[in-house]
């Protein structure tokens, strides 16, 4: 009896098929979300690319303030991809402890950009660069230069902040993600005092109060998720990680270009 269930057991054994591509399966899991979240991107930054080539005197908004904030954003992304992989090499050479550190450095040139990305959204709308859907800032006039542009060239700021937008919001939930790995159920906590931190202390019109809903909405699935199937995550784990945060890094070379320094003013002496 027990021969037969051997020889059962190494029958159904051989019933699957290996790997594709000869790696696992998580990894290429990522790799088609990473290609049909490249389409999405791909419509955002043709959008914008069609409507600056199709629109008469396309506006071009951004200062040199605006710029440097841009470039110190572009600083952080380039060093988070830097610790990033030192992230993946400590974890293949199962160094749980410079691993952690390191995805901690990660998180933190992450969080850095969000929040410098942030002030920047803040200070456009606020200065009159906005959608109708966003709410008047109160006690701030809005600049005749951006309010022209929001009633003149509507698809600027419709591209922008759409393009920009998901770009921050993909930056948001990759930290999250590697708190995560990184934390494990350690990080639920620290998520949601971010949370309240966001909800509480910043106005109604800024985008850190509606990105609070994030926030408690990650916090909410992270915790089920844990909850359902607690585990250590191994370096197949931070190298899956590692490419999902390569791959916003990359987005951000074409947006930076694109938005930014192809929309700066020039100004002549």
């Amino acid at each position: 009896m027990s021969d037969v269930a051997v020889q059962h057991g190494v029958a159904a054994a051989g019933v699957y098929e290996p790997s594709l591509f000869g790696t696992y399966s998580k990894k290429i899991g990522m790799w088609l979300f990473l290609l049909s979240d490249s389409l999405t991107f791909g419509a955002l930054l043709f959008a914008y690319s069609y409507g600056r080539i199709s629109t008469p005197n396309w506006p071009t908004p951004f200062h040199s303030e605006s710029i440097r904030n841009a470039t110190l954003m572009t600083a952080f992304l380039l060093t988070s991809s830097l610790t990033m992989v030192l992230a993946v090499r400590a974890a293949v050479f199962g160094n749980a402890k410079a691993q952690r550190w390191w995805l901690l450095a990660t998180m933190a040139c992450g969080t850095a950009f969000v929040i410098l990305h942030g002030r920047e959204w803040s200070k456009l709308i606020a200065e009159g660069l906005t959608l109708p859907m966003f709410p008047a800032v109160p006690g701030h006039e809005a600049a005749a230069e951006y309010k022209n542009v929001a009633e003149t060239v509507p698809q600027f700021p419709a591209t922008f902040f759409g393009l920009t937008g998901m770009h921050m919001l993909h930056v948001t939930l990759g930290v999250i993600y590697l708190g995560i790995i990184a934390l494990r159920k350690k990080f639920i906590p620290v998520l949601l005092g971010l949370w309240l931190v966001a909800w509480l202390a910043t106005p109604d019109y800024s985008p850190f109060h509606y990105g609070a809903h994030v926030l408690l909405i990650s916090a909410v699935v992270a915790a089920i998720v844990l909850w359902l199937r607690p585990k250590v995550y191994d370096s197949a784990d931070v190298e899956v990680a590692g490419l999902y945060w390569h791959f916003v890094d990359l987005v951000w070379m074409f947006i930076f270009p694109l938005v930014y320094l192809m929309s700066t003013r020039i100004i002549r002496s």
